[in-house]
């Protein structure tokens, strides 16, 4: 299992797999390939499908541009290659259009690029691949998850979270901040400002959903926009982690190396299911972005609230358990409609599971790492119009009533 830093990536949004990856894919091909005449980039599946609206030719052309290279955008949606539905192929050309260099890739999720050949991929440095293994050896050891996962990373890791919590919090203050209309044609009014004006004038309960909501507005919001943001464990599903750790530092009064520590154990969790099944809407739906999410934010809570391993390990298996299913059909391929307030809701949803594990003392019949295979595969039994295409379900509905 690779380092946190690949599931933690601070980037520009609107999508990690349709925008952070491709313009990573573009730069090392560049660099590979500096001297052909022109170049062709060919998109495939779901990157085909919705990607003008998650801003995939503007990433590619950014970066072929700035090399004063001319490149030929192909959209092929009807047709996937086959490790993954967000496929692209690489071509560089001589001017008589003969290919002298040509790569498959796939960005499969959180900004993470990987090929046939496992080139693209990171190393391993965590040697345990499921939770389960993992509580049983900190049952011997006495360890708490962060621990564990400061374990393996290398010395330089708390300053790495430190700039992940700074740019998580600069989201949020900055979506608070910014109001108007999000683009791309929607016509969708930010409310990340008004949310949290409005939260002051309510009772205790909805005051504290209402600042919930706002701070994952904020970022969901900045995301949309094309602002800087940390993949949590997506773009699309950014907003619930920094939402669920802002409130808490408020309310909790944390100290700042807790949120870190925190942040360490939600990052083990989503590179638990980024692991062992997929983050990816394009291959297992809203579901795997969402819904680790919430997990990821679940456990984080538990931690700050003082849980237990076992506590912890039972609040994330419900974020993710009650996203079971969750489509992925953003209207207009834009990562806005449902995805937006599906941040705001899932955030509520992680300290709901938060405080039901805190309850309990531990214990349940379904492990997260079982809940974890049970979510891709209910993802892959997806029909592929629920899986990052825009094809069906509410983007369907959208285009049927501008249609009527």
């Amino acid at each position: 299992m690779e380092s946190l830093r690949e599931l933690y990536r601070i980037g520009t949004g609107p999508s990690s797999s349709h925008t952070m990856a491709p313009r990573q894919a573009a730069l090392r091909f560049l660099e590979k390939y500096p001297d052909a005449t022109h170049y062709r980039v060919t998109l495939f599946g779901s990157l085909a499908a919705t990607g003008r609206g998650h801003l995939t030719d503007k990433a590619l052309f950014d970066v072929f541009n700035a090399h004063e290279s001319k490149l030929e955008l192909l959209w092929v949606p009807e047709k996937q290659l086959p490790l993954h539905p967000n496929g692209m192929r690489f071509e560089a050309l001589t001017t008589s259009g003969t290919v002298l260099h040509s790569w498959e890739v796939y960005s499969v999720g959180g900004g993470a690029l990987q090929d046939s050949e496992q080139l693209a991929a990171p190393p391993s440095i965590y040697p345990l691949t499921n939770l389960a293994d993992i509580l049983k050896y900190l049952e011997r050891s006495g360890e708490s998850l962060w621990e564990y996962a400061f374990n393996y990373e290398d010395a330089s890791f708390p300053d790495y979270l430190e700039n992940v919590w700074d740019v998580m919090s600069t989201a949020i203050s900055q979506g608070l901040e910014h109001v108007g209309i999000l683009p791309g044609g929607l016509g969708l009014g930010r409310k990340a400002h008004t949310f949290y004006r409005k939260s002051s004038l309510y009772g205790v309960h909805m005051k504290d959903n209402a600042r919930i909501w706002a701070y994952a507005l904020a970022v969901s919001e900045e995301n949309a926009n094309g602002g800087m943001i940390v993949t949590a464990p997506t773009c699309g599903a950014s907003g619930v982690l920094p939402a669920v750790l802002r409130y808490l530092n408020e309310t909790l009064e944390c100290c700042h190396e807790e949120t870190l520590r925190a942040l360490a154990t939600a990052g083990l969790i989503g590179n638990l299911v980024k692991k062992n099944a997929s983050i990816s809407g394009a291959e297992v739906g809203c579901q795997g972005e969402i819904g680790t999410a919430c997990a990821m934010a679940a456990a984080a809570a538990t931690q700050l609230h003082g849980g237990t391993n076992k506590q912890i390990e039972y609040a994330a298996e419900m974020g993710l358990e009650h996203h079971l299913g969750l489509t992925c059909d953003p209207v207009n391929g834009l990562v806005q409609i449902p995805c937006i307030e599906r941040n705001a809701h899932a955030a509520t949803r992680a300290l709901s599971c938060c405080h039901f594990a805190l309850l309990s003392g531990g214990e349940h019949k379904i492990s997260f790492d079982e809940i974890t295979l049970v979510m891709n595969e209910t993802g892959h039994a997806l029909p592929s119009l629920y899986r990052e295409t825009s094809a069906g379900g509410i983007a369907q509905a959208y285009r049927q009533r501008k249609l009527d």
